[in-house]
């Protein structure tokens, strides 16, 4: 069935959850609007909107070297209170937090943090893409803006799919911590090290290693 603007604006009202996950859950509840705001506490997201503007100073600067030491990354997780800090699930989500940023190499933690150049050069190119394969005008724009969806789902950290769970948003990881935990959880910045980054050099066997990592992640549970 579809699921009208005005239903989706009513839930977020209802709730403080993204317009996305309202969207989702009255499309998982057949639009029923009761059902829809359960299946949304049931999932930590309406909880965890509510929370987003509380303040979050604890947590943990966390670290991750590859294996060999062909890359590093270093992370500020926060979260409101040092117990949670300390607690095994916060602990697990940094160590996840840790290996998507290795894996997956995002550049920025969500949109807003994307730069207007960037985004203006990606369409630009996708326009040009678009126009020279004889799409009408009249589409072109719909096309880029696709197009610009896809690319800040693999470059923004928040966007993208979960490296252990791929039908997961790392987003979503975060709002079900927040929900379990009862606090706000916020992936503050991050850094990632490749050894030899920005130097010349033959294609290498990063990506077969990271790879074997997180293949060896995925069988320790």
């Amino acid at each position: 069935m579809g699921i009208t603007a005005n239903e989706v604006k009513a839930l977020r009202e209802a709730t403080g959850a993204g317009m996305m996950d309202c969207k989702k859950a009255l499309q998982e509840t057949g639009g029923d609007f009761d059902k829809a705001g359960q299946w949304l506490r049931e999932k930590g997201i309406a909880s965890a909107a509510k929370r987003a503007d509380r303040a979050a100073s604890e947590g943990a600067v966390v670290s991750y070297i590859h294996m060999k030491g062909k890359i590093g990354v270093l992370a500020e997780i926060n979260c409101e209170t040092d117990f949670v800090a300390r607690c095994d699930e916060f602990q697990t989500f940094c160590r996840d937090i840790c290996l998507q940023i290795c894996s997956a190499s995002p550049k920025w933690i969500e949109r807003a943090d994307v730069p207007e150049s960037a985004i203006a050069v990606e369409k630009d190119i996708y326009r040009k893409q678009a126009l020279e394969s004889g799409k009408p005008e009249k589409v072109v724009d719909k096309i880029v803006e696709g197009k610009l969806g896809k690319w800040y789902s693999s470059v923004c950290l928040l966007e993208q799919a979960f490296v252990k769970d791929g039908d997961k948003t790392i987003e979503e990881l975060r709002k079900e911590l927040s929900g379990k935990v009862g606090e706000n959880i916020v992936i503050r910045r991050f850094a990632r090290f490749e050894r030899g980054e920005g130097i010349e050099k033959p294609v290498s066997d990063i990506a077969a290693d990271v790879a074997a990592e997180l293949s060896r992640h995925k069988s320790q549970g």
